[in-house]
């Protein structure tokens, strides 16, 4: 018996080793970079370094971005500059959460994520166990471009300072004042068919709904194309546009699905509102009547993108038309202004925080140069280094005009190859695609939110946007834990049961069902974690 005791503690005590190895054991804490980084590193100016480092970092790679940036243009031309080489690991959009958690779960860190799209609870949970460094004193110290944003603007420091008070990320982020930009996806209207039915332009929820009607019914293009009334790549676009014409989302959508209960002034889980049930009506309205594109819940992105050049689309929500559809077809769309729905509610409430990605840029427990690499990122948080990242190199890239605009040279623009503007501009430059550690900004940032067209539209949503809205802050690890369960499973559901609601294949006579399984799911408890980390934003 002796024997068998010995050998069940041994394996018990085997069991709890493995156990403590496999919980992501917090590593030794980051004590700042070593004697050795801070002889090699130039604190001001270029190079970074005196002597030449090589550095190993797991990029993004969106779609619209170039495949390979170990050879292209701006981070060759960089690496010159900084004596920092960087040999890039590239990980499509599609694969990227699984390949960076491999690199998190297997040990086999890079020196850096870069694009990486690491949200806020990974943040916390990676930072917590070692693995990504806290960069509050290296901010402090060597990243004063980036200082200075956060000393301009506090909330962003709020913004990307985890619960446990660091700092584990540089962020993608939007210079509060580029409006087109943070209010995303703006509404279009076909003004070349709206002047041909004699209409004036949509104010209000039912005047909308009458121009989509006379669309249908009296073929405004006088039978150029097969004119679908609204269209567009899904329908969430159509249906976050129509939110506040119903008095929802009234603090903005940045925390999801909680707004302010406009009677009591209490927290609010507004997908079990009456108000909600009214918006799905009127969407299953559109959709019963023809007067959405039928596929729209399938549509593929070329198809839509094809159906849009083609001008059939009497409205959309969208990004410019100009440059989606071309200078032609796009040229007939103007934008719309935010719709007075059943009640007289009239508001725009997607306005995107400052701050858009918390996790742009990490630094791993792997780095041995990490004041090194802070100077690095940092340099995209300046003009110099904005108008670089966006623009490229003057007299190669872009050109700057009498007034002092920038303006991307005409290689770029009308390509030789009959290659798109992205696909020309990508040649040189890593920004298309998005995701990436830097603040855009109307003057650098030359995207669909740039445009004429864009800047219009959003100005036409200025009067209505929303007010004091709350913003998203990072929730702790008990928080997450807890939501990444039956929080998870409400947010499905409620997306799920919105497209069956609309699509009609879920009567809305069942909404008394579907109110009672939110319920059953616990979305009150749903609602009370939500406020804790909505109430964090109001602490000193």
């Amino acid at each position: 018996m002796r024997y068998v005791r010995l050998s069940i503690v041994s394996l018990l005590m085997i069991f709890l080793l493995f156990t403590v190895a496999c919980s992501g054991k917090k590593e030794d804490d980051f004590s700042g970079p070593s004697d050795e980084e801070l002889e090699n590193l130039n604190e001001q100016d270029f190079p970074i370094v005196k002597d030449k480092i090589t550095l190993n970092f797991f990029a993004g790679q969106a779609p619209a971005t170039n495949p390979n940036w170990n050879d292209v243009m701006i981070m060759n031309e960089y690496a010159d500059q900084t004596n920092m080489e960087i040999k890039w690991k590239m990980v499509p959009h599609e694969v990227l959460e699984e390949q960076r958690n491999l690199a998190f779960g297997s040990g086999n860190l890079p020196d850096a994520f870069h694009s990486a799209s690491i949200g806020a609870s990974d943040l916390m949970k990676y930072g917590g166990q070692g693995l990504l460094i806290p960069l509050n004193d290296l901010i402090d110290q060597y990243a004063p471009n980036f200082k200075r944003i956060m000393e301009k603007y506090p909330e962003v420091e709020k913004l990307i300072t985890m619960p446990d008070g660091n700092i584990y990320s540089f962020p993608l982020m939007s210079d509060p004042d580029f409006l087109s930009y943070r209010v995303g996806p703006k509404p279009f209207i076909n003004k070349k068919w709206l002047d041909a039915l004699g209409m004036d332009m949509p104010e209000t929820t039912e005047e909308y709904y009458q121009f989509l009607k006379a669309v249908k019914e009296e073929g405004p293009s006088n039978g150029e194309v097969d004119e679908v009334p609204f269209g567009g790549p899904n329908v969430s676009s159509l249906y976050q546009y129509l939110l506040g014409s119903f008095g929802l989302a009234n603090k903005g959508t940045s925390v999801g699905l909680i707004d302010e209960n406009p009677s009591s002034g209490e927290y609010r889980f507004y997908p079990a509102a009456d108000e909600y049930k009214e918006l799905l009506t009127y969407l299953n309205k559109l959709y019963s009547e023809g007067l959405i594109e039928k596929n729209i819940f399938t549509i593929d992105h070329h198809q839509y993108l094809a159906n849009s050049s083609e001008g059939r689309y009497g409205s959309v929500v969208w990004y410019s038309p100009t440059q989606i559809m071309g200078e032609k077809v796009g040229s007939q769309y103007v934008g719309m202004p935010a719709l007075e729905g059943p009640h007289g509610d009239k508001t725009w409430v997607g306005l995107y925080d400052i701050v858009l990605n918390p996790g742009a840029f990490a630094i791993t427990s792997e780095n041995e140069n990490p004041a090194a690499t802070v100077r690095w990122v940092d340099y995209f948080y300046g003009d110099e280094g904005m108008e670089f990242f966006f623009m490229g190199k003057k007299g190669e890239t872009y050109e700057e005009k009498e007034d002092g605009s920038l303006v991307y040279m005409d290689h770029i623009m009308n390509s030789k190859n009959g290659l798109s503007f992205e696909e020309e501009l990508a040649k040189y430059l890593t920004f298309p695609g998005g995701g990436f550690p830097s603040m855009t900004s109307e003057k650098f940032f030359q995207g669909a939110e740039s445009s004429d067209i864009s800047l219009d539209a959003a100005e036409k949503l200025s009067n209505n946007l929303v007010e004091d809205g709350w913003v998203a802050m990072p929730h702790t690890k008990e928080e997450n834990d807890e939501l990444r369960g039956f929080g998870a499973d409400i947010e499905k559901y409620v997306a799920e049961m919105r497209e069956k609601f609309i699509s009609g294949d879920q009567p809305l006579s069942k909404w008394e069902d579907y109110v009672k399984e939110l319920e059953k799911m616990d979305v009150a408890r749903y609602v009370e974690i939500k406020k804790q980390a909505i109430e964090r934003q109001f602490e000193d």
